[in-house]
């Protein structure tokens, strides 16, 4: 498995994204899908990672810089066919890891309410987040939970 930054420049990546936000709009209201879409995610402040077993994309996830040490967690997914196959827990470790190395000391997310959601709610309690109020722009919103955790600011060694 290879997790790497991904310039979001391939047609692979754009038909994995587009079935994740079709996905989330099938099973939360409108006013409640919070996922960004590739323009958005083409932006300086995000950092896009995406994962890869051989030539297969299997999963991706990504932060946006909210401020000098605080980051949100974003596009986190698992190809259908690979859920509870360890990604996603790799790929978390991973993205925690470099927020920490990129000076992030506080690491937030979104996600759904809905049942749906249940397995990622349990991944990020797994992996140090608690629940918190709405940060950033966010408001509070019964399809929404909101989750944090502080990071170890750690630095590469030369």
């Amino acid at each position: 498995m290879k997790i790497a930054v991904d310039d979001l420049s391939g047609p692979e990546i754009e038909r994995f994204l587009d079935a994740h936000l079709r996905q989330l709009r099938s099973v939360s209201p409108p006013e409640s899908v919070h996922a960004l879409d590739l323009d958005a995610l083409r932006r300086p402040e995000v950092t896009f990672w995406s994962v890869r077993e051989g030539d297969a994309l299997v999963g991706c996830g990504a932060i946006k810089r909210l401020d000098a040490g605080h980051a949100e967690l974003k596009s986190m997914r698992t190809d259908a066919a690979r859920k509870r196959s360890g990604i996603a827990s790799r790929l978390l470790g991973h993205i925690i890891a470099e927020a920490g190395r990129m000076g992030f000391t506080r690491l937030s997310l979104e996600t759904g309410s809905e049942e749906f959601f249940l397995p990622a709610r349990r991944l990020y309690l797994k992996f140090g987040f608690d629940y918190c109020e709405p940060f950033a722009d966010y408001r509070p919103d019964p399809n929404s939970v909101f989750m944090t955790r502080a990071l170890a600011h750690t630095q590469e060694e030369s």
